[in-house]
């Protein structure tokens, strides 16, 4: 995976190299016309390119490999795999990101082998063979029934015109079962029940420093609402005790658009009283503005990086100042790292005469990227560890275990630092969990499933679901349970630890706890 690399230099300031994985895994810098590496201003903008050059890397790559069957066309009749996908491509009326994907799927894993065959020559040996040699490629099991079920539609398309006699893609009855005896299946989809969503909150709020995450997971659990629709939300469709899901904020090639839910299932999400009064008040604290790219109010800001530090003064122009080396310069700024107290002074002394200020305010980003929250905030949060990414590996998380849950340590020697690590909590679970765990959920509920389709945004065709109707009695005792549900996991946390790291946390534990007592004192009465 290709990733912007973060540069600085005194006569032209912070900038960004793409690079991008070619031979053999190494990496390469995007180089302009003169062979200098280009600069971007944007690290957004860096990362597209680096996208973009692997993508064209390797479908270079796979062009100059020897196809399973190069079947040149010699029948006239007999239309190219490339000139049909190119018509079938521009009568495609799909969704933004689907039209992405489908290019992607096609450029990279169909082209290659297929495009300079004939239609008519694609046999279903020729499929055989190249999802074969997919396998043997390392690709997952679900990535190539993805590219498969593509070749499927394309070449389906191709059949209703009459171009083909038959659709070599069509899986026959009967083929697969060894496999899928030997358990060649898809691993199970993990979720969380409420307290592990409530731990998993307070970890992200932890890992970015401010209260925006810990409510945005509250509600994806407790709604079920995807994670563009929840991006989208906008201030306004924040009233009466629920959330009125009336568009979504897809980005499609490093473009935000503003569009209907999926399906165009618009729906109204019924919130309990714990959820409305957190949402609320959230709002009225963080005073939400117009954002620059559509002039709306969304509730949630995206989560950007720290940018480096406020003005010119450097650890090195201390260092060279006291005439020490950097690294003691770097850990005597630290209250946590062993240095001598009169060079803690020292140090101190000069950054402040200088004017050295660590790190600049965290980026202003206007809307979360997809990628960023979940290798930055829910990955890390959800199995104690920092997923790939670039030149660094996995690893865990340190943290430091003075209070529960434990507080993420950054920085030069964070692991030497650390005193403990977090555990998993839903180790291998993506943010889509969430929704899987809420309907989950709602049907340990026992809620009709009148109800659960209508929160999810989903559409029941059945007899069942055409005459039920959902009634305020559903939706109230549903609102009850889902209080209950809360109650107990909060009640749960605070068993382990009656405070918290994490301000509107801390809150929340403190009043329960006053709730707590007052209850006991009401019994004992």
């Amino acid at each position: 995976m290709g990733y912007a690399n973060k540069r600085e230099t005194k006569k032209d300031g912070l900038f960004w190299d793409a690079r991008y994985k070619a031979d053999n895994g190494k990496y390469q810098t995007i180089l302009d016309t003169v062979g200098k590496p280009v600069r971007y201003s944007t690290p957004e903008a860096a990362q597209m390119a680096a996208d973009r050059a692997e993508i064209e890397f390797e479908i270079r790559s796979k062009l100059a490999m020897p196809t399973a069957h190069p079947t040149p066309v010699n029948d006239p009749d007999d239309q190219s795999f490339d000139d049909f996908v190119n018509e079938w491509l521009d009568g495609q009326d799909l969704a933004e990101t689907t039209m992405v994907n489908y290019e992607c799927h096609i450029q990279c894993h169909l082209l290659p082998t297929f495009g300079h065959m004939g239609l008519k020559s694609i046999k279903q040996g020729t499929v055989t063979a190249w999802e074969t040699k997919l396998r043997k490629a390392g690709y997952a099991p679900h990535s190539i029934r993805t590219y498969r079920a593509v070749l499927h539609v394309i070449l389906e398309d191709a059949l209703d015109e009459q171009k083909i006699p038959s659709n070599p893609a069509k899986h026959r009855r009967g083929r697969g079962q060894r496999r899928w005896a030997e358990g060649d299946d898809a691993p199970a989809k993990v979720i969380t029940d409420a307290f592990g969503a409530l731990l998993i909150a307070e970890r992200m709020a932890l890992l970015s420093g401010r209260d925006d995450e810990f409510v945005f997971e509250l509600v994806k659990f407790y709604t079920g609402m995807r994670f563009s629709e929840l991006r989208g939300l906008e201030v306004e469709f924040v009233r009466d005790g629920l959330i009125d899901v009336q568009w979504q904020l897809v980005e499609v090639n490093g473009r935000w658009i503003r569009r209907r839910p999926k399906g165009g299932r618009t729906r109204k999400v019924h919130l309990p009283g714990f959820l409305w009064h957190i949402l609320v008040d959230f709002i009225a604290r963080t005073q939400p503005r117009p954002c620059a790219c559509h002039g709306r109010t969304y509730v949630f800001r995206g989560h950007g990086k720290r940018r480096g530090r406020n003005g010119d003064v450097t650890l090195g122009a201390i260092a060279q100042r006291l005439g020490i080396g950097v690294g003691t310069v770097s850990r005597a700024m630290r209250p946590d790292c062993r240095v001598a107290e009169a060079t803690r002074r020292r140090v101190r002394e000069v950054a402040a005469e200088l004017g050295y200020v660590a790190w600049a305010e965290l980026e202003v980003v206007e809307h979360y990227r997809r990628e960023r929250f979940r290798e930055a905030l829910f990955m890390p949060a959800v199995s104690g560890i920092y997923p790939k990414h670039g030149k660094t590996c996995a690893h865990p998380v340190p943290i430091s275990t003075a209070v529960f849950p434990g507080v993420p340590i950054r920085g030069r020697d964070a692991g030497t630092r650390a005193d403990g690590v977090w555990e998993p909590i839903a180790e291998g679970m993506t943010p889509h969990g969430n929704r899987r765990s809420h309907r989950t959920n709602l049907v340990e509920l026992g809620t009709p499933q009148k109800l659960i389709d209508a929160r999810i945004g989903h559409r029941d065709p059945s007899v069942q679901g055409i005459y039920t109707v959902v009634t305020q009695f559903m939706i109230d005792k549903l609102m009850r349970d889902l209080t209950d549900v809360w109650t107990d996991a909060l009640e749960k946390r605070l068993a382990i630890c009656p405070t918290s790291p994490v301000p509107m946390m801390n809150d929340l534990l403190q009043k329960r706890a006053s709730e707590s007592r007052r209850q006991d004192l009401q019994v004992a009465v």
